[in-house]
């Protein structure tokens, strides 16, 4: 470093996680082995977002900047030797969104210290990063406690000459959650044809759209779980659960070059069938008041007689036009559709132990009593990126800190020939190998 021998930003009580709207406020730290001379000292303040249509490239094709902030510590003059402290403060913009980084894009803040020297001498530099959480009210978003609900049919054929039908139906017990809580999910599934279904799947998915000059999509299935097929003729239901773990929220407010979006997807491998819930994650839970209250359980509305997909349970697979009688009868008997396999699950089966600072958001802020956690006891993280968990780095250029949740995730099912344009909704040949 030369004439330096120690060049420093330390934020105020050693914070890195901020509010829109919060000052942050901190020292530059500057030790000097001989006297150093100077035109300015000066300390930058800025809130950016870049996007590229390359992995892990910072040489941006678009950005766009929230804020820039300079203030010079020190006008013209000479550095003694020794230890000098030079105090500084900015006020956060309250429209600034939170931290996010992504392969193919990032929304960063930084604080950067510059020692402007004379001609032909070295300029110094030092630079530290700080994040920003804009919190996602889930209960400011309209219809929130409601259940999020797709039904779909098909017809297909089989064997040739024979067709069929099946009816796919799924429903979540809200339509928004924070990391930590559990997705109550329940399908029904009516067989109304003469062959098996393949396995049903439900897997929870993150879709994050960068907006360069032609749009970018990173599908990536976060979760998933497998249950067995159906029989013939028969209708059937199956209710699982799915943890949310750490992932960044839902849509970037003030980000007009990233967005993040997730849904449950429910399917079947043959016939091929899908439906998509879609759903928010954010950073305060939903509030089930009484006037709100959720039901206990997530069922699916029950099928009215007249909509002719009622399933029966025959003894073996009928033949087509006797299987058309029978359903047209109203007989329907439900069964319960085994899970096959849960991608949060180790191999003994049991569910993952959840460690609570892996989810908790705001180091400091003071919550209502109402969104406070009870077990709320250490310094909390909040999730900038999926599976990382702040404080993403420390000094310098080095990889990110994991998160302490040990949840076991599938293999990573995100799609590197990226299509361009508009995409329809996620589907299974998308995201699978």
């Amino acid at each position: 470093m030369g004439k330096l021998q120690e060049f420093d930003i330390t934020f105020t009580n050693n914070k890195v996680v901020y509010s829109p709207g919060e000052s942050i406020s901190g020292t530059v730290k500057i030790t000097s082995g001989s006297s150093l001379q100077y035109k300015a000292i000066k300390v930058n303040c800025l809130g950016s977002c870049g996007v590229s249509n390359k992995m892990n490239d910072t040489s941006w094709t678009l950005e766009e900047q929230y804020f820039s902030s300079t203030l010079s510590v020190a006008d013209k003059g000479t550095l003694a030797a020794g230890e000098h402290s030079f105090p500084f403060q900015f006020v956060i913009p309250v429209a600034a969104p939170t931290s996010f980084e992504g392969p193919f894009g990032k929304i960063v803040y930084r604080v950067r210290a510059v020692i402007d020297t004379p001609r032909f001498s070295k300029d110094y530099k030092a630079q530290k990063p700080f994040y920003l959480l804009n919190l996602l009210n889930l209960n400011q978003v309209p219809d929130i406690e409601q259940p999020s609900y797709a039904v779909t049919t098909k017809r297909f054929s089989y064997l040739l000459v024979k067709t069929g039908t099946l009816m796919l139906k799924a429903c979540s017990d809200l339509r928004g959650y924070t990391p930590g809580q559990i997705i109550r999910l329940a399908t029904e599934i009516h067989n109304k044809s003469g062959k098996d279904t393949g396995c049903v799947l439900a897997s929870l998915i993150q879709k994050v759209t960068y907006k360069t000059k032609r749009a970018l999509y990173d599908l990536r299935t976060i979760a998933e779980v497998e249950g067995a097929g159906v029989k013939a003729g028969k209708h059937a239901e199956w209710r699982e659960q799915i943890i949310v773990p750490p992932l960044p929220q839902s849509a970037l407010a003030g980000c007009s070059l990233i967005e993040i979006d997730y849904f449950i997807q429910v399917s079947l491998k043959s016939p091929e069938t899908v439906v998509t819930l879609p759903i928010y994650i954010g950073n305060i839970a939903v509030n089930l008041t009484p006037s709100r209250a959720m039901p206990s359980t997530p069922a699916p509305t029950p099928i009215s007689p007249n909509t002719g997909l009622e399933g029966v349970t025959p003894s073996a697979p009928p033949a087509e036009e006797d299987l058309e009688e029978e359903l047209g009868a109203g007989a329907s008997v439900s069964e319960e559709i085994p899970t096959k396999s849960h991608s949060q699950q180790d191999q003994s089966g049991r569910p993952p132990t959840m460690s609570p600072s892996a989810f908790s958001y705001t180091p400091g802020a003071a919550f209502p009593p109402s969104q406070r956690r009870a077990d709320d006891t250490s310094a909390p993280l909040f999730c900038v990126s999926t599976g990382s968990t702040i404080p993403f780095f420390t000094e310098g250029n080095v990889t990110p800190v994991p998160t302490s949740c040990p949840l076991i995730l599938p293999p990573e099912y995100s799609t590197w020939d990226y299509p361009h344009g508009e995409l329809p909704l996620p589907n299974t040949a998308l995201l699978h190998s």
